[in-house]
């Protein structure tokens, strides 16, 4: 009788250890573990129906899927400003943005003063995300000083093309207060185009754009070419900038537009394991072939690590140290 006494305890001892391992057992999470828990949903976050991010993300969406049996939903939204601050809320786990709207987040600048998205870590960039200011021959708007007083279309609420356009028009001397602003999604712009209620639109998206080529079947488009002293003066104030342009034959223009790109990325919320992250990055990048829009051959791994502007998380650096590869 007195042994049962004395095993009872022990028993309950060990069955309370083995209670409290089960629970705070988990895994390292956030940036940088290497367990974690595999989710079984993922949502990744893109743009307008009419940009680029869309169409990526939804083929990225099905290769992730297919590759690492984690459910992945492409989810239309008002692209990289509000995708970072779905991150930072923890109501996405993967999103597309621009590097400098990324950079802007993670530093807290900017849109983000104050509100700086600190969970959140780069998967690697993927292609030139060109600012294409949109317009009709019928208008007569041939340079950026020619929208003044017109009503232009600067992107979706949340979007990083205002800012883009915020800082075209500074180094052509004007501001927001110039135009008769208005803030409507690509598909918005371009129909908005079409119908004539507005003159021109930014549009920050690889070309060609959906939207854009869906307005050059019943208009004759132009592309606002930005002159070689204000693409210097803008590469200058804001080194995020690269020189660009819209190529001769998209839209049925006859010759190329010169412009300027910011790049598109992939960034992950710092939640994700460094075990799903390497698996969704070796997803992408090895799948690249089951991509159809153009811009699919724009993107490779070897040119991921360049640009980022931000801190590339550990799952997806592991897959650029397996493959050699470093920033140039």
């Amino acid at each position: 009788m007195k042994k049962k006494k004395i095993m009872f305890p022990f028993v309950l001892l060990i069955a309370l250890s083995m209670l409290l391992a089960a629970c705070g057992g988990g895994s390292d999470e956030g940036n940088g573990g290497d367990g974690g828990d595999t989710p079984d949903f993922m949502s990744l976050v893109t743009g307008g129906t009419g940009g680029t991010y869309y169409p990526l993300g939804g083929a990225f969406a099905e290769i992730i899927t297919d590759a690492t049996d984690i459910q992945t939903n492409a989810e239309v939204s008002g692209a990289s400003a509000e995708n970072m601050n779905t991150i930072r809320d923890g109501n996405a786990e993967i999103a597309f943005s621009q590097t400098d709207i990324a950079s802007y987040a993670k530093n807290g600048e900017q849109m983000f003063e104050g509100e700086a998205v600190e969970n959140v870590s780069a998967i690697g960039t993927l292609y030139p995300e060109t600012i294409q200011i949109v317009t009709t021959a019928g208008s007569g708007i041939e340079s950026v000083e020619d929208l003044a007083g017109k009503k232009v279309s600067i992107g979706a609420p949340g979007s990083g093309t205002a800012l883009n356009a915020e800082q075209i028009l500074e180094v052509h001397d004007m501001t927001l207060e110039d135009i008769e602003k208005q803030d409507l999604s690509f598909d918005e712009s371009t129909a908005g185009i079409q119908d004539g209620t507005i003159d021109a639109a930014f549009v920050t998206a690889g070309s060609p754009t959906g939207a854009v080529e869906g307005l050059s079947a019943t208009e004759d488009i132009v592309i606002v070419p930005i002159e070689q002293d204000k693409i210097d003066a803008l590469i200058e104030a804001y080194p995020f900038y690269i020189q660009d342009e819209v190529p001769s034959g998209t839209y049925k223009l006859t010759e190329a537009v010169p412009t300027v790109a910011v790049q598109a990325m992939l960034v992950v919320s710092n939640d994700l394991s460094e075990d799903v992250v390497y698996d969704v990055t070796k997803a992408i990048f090895e799948n690249l072939d089951k991509v159809a829009h153009d811009k699919g051959k724009l993107i490779s791994a070897e040119n991921a690590v360049n640009g980022v502007g931000i801190d590339i998380h550990p799952g997806a650096q592991k897959y650029y140290d397996e493959q050699g590869i470093e920033a140039e």
